[in-house]
């Protein structure tokens, strides 16, 4: 995944208030349950140390409703006084309430519960055109339209020389519109990066927009009969969506997972290599087991990402700042997002995968790794 949509937290210096919570019990008594869990969070965070603006603004976003929300949860992070980021949850927290008060905004939690969403773009295709929408772990928006010849698009029953004649520009039509709509697809595929593009609609309509995409897209495409335009026509899109994600996440962490396996010399583990690669800015992927003993060991850090460091003592990689503590995890994620680095996350104990007869291991060691760039002088000696 890439982790761009956090890059606001990361262009003010902290220290951050971090809230994950879970809302997905919705009924009567909402409005109280949020007030008490809102009073809740601010309590714990005054008792860290935050500043009293900050907890206000906390408190004000926990008692307004969310305006896109997955009803699993959300999480905020606020920052002198004001909330700086506030995404839906797409998975329930395992904690009704986590709430910390620290120098760099904890993330780590995101990949499981809102970053390592796929985004998709999703195509309504019918046969006068197709709505397009992309769906995010931020939400969904509508992105664009394209829209097909007006005449004709209908076939006949009827079997004479002129019908024929009409059934082939009905074909030559279908035939145009599913070129446009591929084009518009692979057009927005570029602004937006999807993971997956879904094809919802009629076969006879989707199929030839599938045959039409580009061949670098054609590998993420899934389709299904399910959200074409007609009116209610999306009631198990939802469904459809979800179950092509969870395949994609799995497939995912297998083929990276393998990739850190092979890749071996352009590898790193462990907390002093990883911040080594980090302040180089070589990290290409990031690969976190969340529960992993080195995501909770103490870095100190400065204000800039490649401004790490094992021991507070390494001054000359900690810049002429003050240098904080602060979570190994949390430290590589604010690398990755601002140098563009891949993130993914791995199940608990993640095993070899079958295939590979490997013994079953946690890997990469320590819950953290990552796959390096080749420095300049490794580029130079090939």
């Amino acid at each position: 995944m890439q982790l761009s949509f956090l890059t606001p937290l990361y262009e003010r210096p902290g220290p951050w208030a971090s809230v994950h919570i879970d809302t997905g019990q919705e009924d009567e008594s909402t409005t109280t349950r949020r007030e008490l869990q809102a009073r809740n969070v601010c309590d714990s965070l005054s008792r860290q140390g935050a500043d009293d603006a900050t907890v206000r603004a906390v408190f004000h976003a926990l008692m307004s409703g969310p305006e896109r929300t997955h009803g699993a949860g959300r999480a905020v992070f606020a920052t002198s006084g004001r909330v700086v980021l506030d995404p839906p949850l797409a998975t329930r927290p395992s904690m009704a309430v986590d709430a910390r008060w620290s120098a760099l905004p904890h993330v780590a939690p995101l990949l499981d519960l809102a970053a390592q969403e796929p985004v998709c773009l999703v195509a309504y295709i019918d046969r006068l055109g197709a709505d397009l929408e992309v769906r995010t772990p931020l939400g969904t928006r509508r992105t664009g339209q394209a829209e097909g010849r007006d005449r004709p698009i209908h076939r006949t029953g009827r079997d004479d020389w002129s019908e024929r004649q009409f059934q082939r520009s009905v074909e030559d039509t279908w035939e145009y519109d599913a070129g446009e709509i591929a084009d518009a697809i692979a057009v927005c595929d570029e602004q937006v990066a999807a993971d997956l593009v879904v094809l919802a609609g009629d076969v006879r309509e989707r199929r030839p927009v599938h045959d039409k995409l580009p061949a670098r897209l054609r590998p993420r495409a899934v389709e299904t009969a399910h959200g074409g335009r007609a009116q209610g026509a999306a009631t198990l899109l939802d469904e459809d969506i979800e179950r092509a994600r969870q395949e994609h996440l799995r497939r995912t962490a297998d083929e990276e997972l393998d990739r850190f396996r092979s890749a071996h010399d352009a590898t790193a583990e462990g907390v002093p290599a990883l911040v080594e690669a980090a302040r180089e800015h070589r990290i290409a992927e990031l690969f976190v087991r969340p529960d992993g003993p080195d995501t909770r060991r103490e870095v100190w850090v400065g204000n800039e990402p490649d401004q790490l460091a094992v021991r507070r003592t390494e001054s000359r990689y900690l810049g002429g700042t003050h240098p904080v503590a602060a979570r190994a995890d949390d430290a590589l994620l604010r690398s990755a997002a601002v140098t563009g680095a891949a993130v993914q996350s791995l199940p608990a104990h993640h095993a070899a995968p079958a295939r590979t007869a490997e013994p079953a291991a946690d890997v990469p060691a320590g819950g953290l790794g990552a796959l390096l760039h080749r420095s300049y002088q490794e580029r130079e000696q090939r």
